[in-house]
């Protein structure tokens, strides 16, 4: 009986420590209704529920993608490199997303055996 009460317990705080740790990317948002996508930190991507971070990411693949002038969406891949991102913003908090997304995507060419000019 104690110790179910003791999980139960355990449960509990760590539910409430979850859902307060947690901020919406809406915090982040000015008066027009737009996020700076170049200021955003890691620490803010890994903070926000996961929802808000898989939207971040889609929109920074598009953003990127839209750079280099592709027009598809390697859809395994972009999970994975997302997945990559948030590992990588989570053991740098300090970090500017998109520097996070640069070094993820310099690792990935490498990896592939790409050169960059």
């Amino acid at each position: 009986m104690r110790s179910r009460l003791l999980l139960s317990v355990a449960l509990l705080v760590a539910t409430m420590v979850s859902a307060r740790a947690q901020t919406p990317l809406s915090a982040y948002v000015d008066a027009n209704g737009f996020i700076d996508v170049q200021k955003l930190t890691c620490a803010q991507l890994a903070g926000t529920y996961q929802e808000d971070a898989d939207a971040l990411t889609a929109w920074y693949s598009g953003w990127y993608n839209g750079l280099a002038k592709k027009h598809f969406l390697d859809l395994r891949k972009g999970k994975l490199v997302e997945h990559e991102v948030i590992v990588y913003c989570k053991a740098h908090p300090e970090k500017l997303i998109i520097d996070a997304i640069a070094v993820v995507f310099k690792a990935e060419r490498e990896m592939m055996g790409i050169q960059m000019k």
